[in-house]
């Protein structure tokens, strides 16, 4: 029965963030606002449509087939490894972390896949303009966060 929580957390990233994603390409379509930017959390977050053609800040973007194989390949070898530590019991940290991530990981892929970009979203508000310039998405905050939990948690 805990195999199907660990599930439900990668599907629930997987289609939250891919919703997500649909509602800002086809605000983007519908407005021709391409580049519009708002603000929320009184200005903490800066909403805003990004095209990531690489992987993590656009790197490999004129190796987009590369970095599709690579993502893939990681994806999968982490699927195959999710699936194997289901097996473990009282490893909840690792098992997170891992949910975490490959809910991620799913959502990225499968747009490198679908689109051919990674749709990003949101960025910080702050003063500093290279942080301010920077995009991401759900997905990326949680395959950051599950990395950070699956180190942890195998230990």
């Amino acid at each position: 029965m805990a195999a199907v929580f660990w599930i439900l957390i990668v599907l629930g990233i997987f289609l939250g963030d891919t919703l997500i994603k649909n509602r800002v390409e086809k605000y983007a379509q519908v407005s021709g606002k391409v580049q519009r930017e708002k603000q929320i959390l009184g200005g903490k977050l800066l909403l805003r449509r990004h095209h990531n053609k690489g992987a993590i800040l656009n790197l490999g973007e004129r190796k987009r087939p590369l970095v599709a194989v690579v993502s893939v390949t990681m994806t999968s070898v982490l699927t195959v490894v999710f699936l194997f530590s289901l097996g473990q019991r009282g490893k909840r940290l690792l098992h997170l972390g891992l949910s975490l991530l490959l809910g991620g990981s799913f959502s990225n892929t499968y747009d490198r896949m679908k689109r051919k970009y990674v749709v990003d979203y949101v960025s910080f508000g702050v003063k500093w303009e290279p942080l301010r310039r920077v995009v991401f998405n759900i997905s990326d905050f949680c395959i950051m966060i599950g990395a950070l939990l699956t180190v942890l948690g195998a230990a």
